[in-house]
């Protein structure tokens, strides 16, 4: 891939220098070559210093290394701030999985999985710092607007590829559909509650509501590139932090459900409970997403040598992970207080149709089921704009010129059709997330600290390498004790295969 930004100083206008600065014409026959590298030179570099410290202090100009990459969604932009930024990482960062901690508090108990959860909250947030500097470690040099031009990078063309483009791929596609089936169920849900028990409609089926889900998602993914998303993003987030609040907040004003037990779940086997503190911990580690996403967020932003982009990113990272932080612990929290081990498998939302249907007013279930919708269909969009802009590269890189408005269209369109029929043909793929989970875990808790060790270099024995390889290490561990242990689940329990039968949201 080539690289990405290079900030260049524009022409300089002429200058004039002071008279004191201005060389002697005493020696008209030196050579201009000599002259330059003579110490009369110096009141030259002094003039272009000062024109370059003005460009600087009123805006840099960076120019494209790539021309084509302006042509592209995730570049074709740089008019991104710090707002922008916390637009896009809340919408990134939070969302349905959150909604599932209470069950990985079933499976760990209290104090396990708070210590988990908090582990895993200040680990993700370090390496989330970590590539926000990865994006520009030269102030002036390459910009790594992808994440996979900075795996390429650092573990080569071939490993680069091996070891990022399937997780990064899951991360994007696999989310994609996974906001289908939650998003589409959720239509459902909210038709059945619009039109009452006594409604004598013929609900569509859950594929027909699928469908009517991915045609808005495609409509809406029409806005040409990850800079025009903002406000969808804005929206996005709005909507997760507000059905996150509901759903706590009414969990606990209910009070806790009759026969409630905070003991972790104690399964009749071994190989059973060892399972389940596995699917606890990866319950925990994927309620944290959108690392594969940071670069690109970053991209949009401009550079300069006195401003860099990390700078305005990083504030929006960190107002965007104290909300992330005030959804996920009162959830967590709050829902396992309110409903203990009887916490249903697919977290507070199923909680609060099978608990509180009839005690709490179908205006405010169907507003929290709406706002589910609204999320699940712009952090769509979001998760699918790396997508978009690899499948664009391919036709700008081999034309020279930019995607024609019918072919992004139909791009877009296709990509939606696939989720759609992963969504449809493999229903069972939930019982595979824990191992593409596992796979995709180095993504967000590993590869960072490799990648700041390959291009940082700090000294060997700081610190800082002490704390990256550790840390590393650790996460490679963690991703192959998921693996296996959810392969070894897999083979214990066997795979319910079934093909175009999608379950029933509940």
């Amino acid at each position: 891939m080539a690289s990405e930004v290079q900030s260049a100083p524009p022409t300089p206008r002429p200058v004039s220098a002071p008279p004191s600065q201005i060389p002697s014409p005493a020696a008209p026959s030196r050579s201009p070559l000599r002259a330059m590298a003579s110490p009369l030179a110096s009141p030259v570099k002094k003039a272009v210093a000062s024109v370059r410290g003005y460009l600087e202090e009123v805006g840099h100009i960076t120019k494209l290394a790539d021309p084509r990459d302006a042509w592209l969604p995730i570049t074709a932009s740089r008019s991104g701030n710090a707002y922008y930024a916390a637009f896009h990482n809340l919408s990134s960062g939070v969302g349905f999985q959150a909604l599932v901690l209470p069950a990985a508090f079933a499976s760990l108990g209290w104090t396990w999985a708070i210590v988990c959860l908090t582990v895993a909250f200040v680990w993700q947030l370090y390496t989330l710092r970590l590539l926000v500097n990865l994006h520009e470690p030269v102030a002036g040099g390459t910009r790594y607007s992808r994440y996979m031009h900075l795996a390429t990078t650092v573990f080569g063309e071939r490993w680069g590829k091996i070891l990022a483009l399937l997780p990064t791929m899951y991360l994007s596609a696999g989310t994609c559909t996974a906001l289908i089936i939650v998003g589409g169920g959720s239509m459902k849900i909210l038709f059945s509650i619009a039109c009452g028990p006594a409604c004598l409609a013929r609900p569509p089926t859950m594929v027909e509501w699928y469908v009517v889900f991915v045609c808005v998602a495609v409509v809406l993914s029409q806005l040409p590139n990850l800079n025009s998303i903002a406000g969808v993003s804005l929206v996005g987030a709005t909507a997760a932090v507000g059905y996150c609040t509901m759903i706590w907040v009414i969990s606990v004003a209910k009070g806790r459900v009759v026969g409630v037990s905070y003991d972790p779940v104690k399964p009749s086997s071994d190989v059973d409970r060892t399972i389940a503190i596995l699917n606890g911990l990866g319950i925990i580690a994927f309620a944290f997403r959108g690392h594969n996403l940071v670069l690109e967020i970053q991209g949009t932003m401009p550079s300069t040598l006195k401003h860099p982009s990390h700078v305005p990113m990083w504030k929006g990272v960190k107002f965007a992970y104290v909300v992330v932080a005030l959804c996920l612990y009162p959830v967590a929290v709050g829902g396992f207080w309110a409903y203990g081990n009887q916490i249903p498998p697919n977290g507070m939302l199923s909680a609060l149709y099978k608990f509180h249907s009839r005690d709490v007013s179908r205006l405010v279930v169907g507003l929290a089921t709406l706002l589910v919708i609204v999320n699940c269909l712009t952090t769509y969009q979001i998760y699918a704009m790396p997508v978009f802009d690899n499948m664009e590269a391919g036709y700008v890189h081999k034309k020279n010129r930019p995607c024609p408005w019918w072919l992004r269209a139909g791009f877009r369109a296709f990509f939606g059709a696939v989720n759609l029929l992963i969504a449809v043909a493999l229903p069972f793929l939930s019982e595979l997330a824990g191992l593409l989970g596992g796979i995709s875990l180095p993504v967000t808790l590993a590869y960072p600290c490799f990648m700041w060790l390959a291009i940082m270099k700090p000294g060997r024995g700081t610190a800082m390498w002490c704390l990256n390889w550790a840390l590393g290490s650790l996460g490679m561990g963690l991703s192959f004790v998921l693996i296996v242990g959810n392969l070894w689940g897999l083979v214990a329990t066997g795979l319910h295969v079934h093909f175009f039968k999608p379950a029933e949201f509940q």
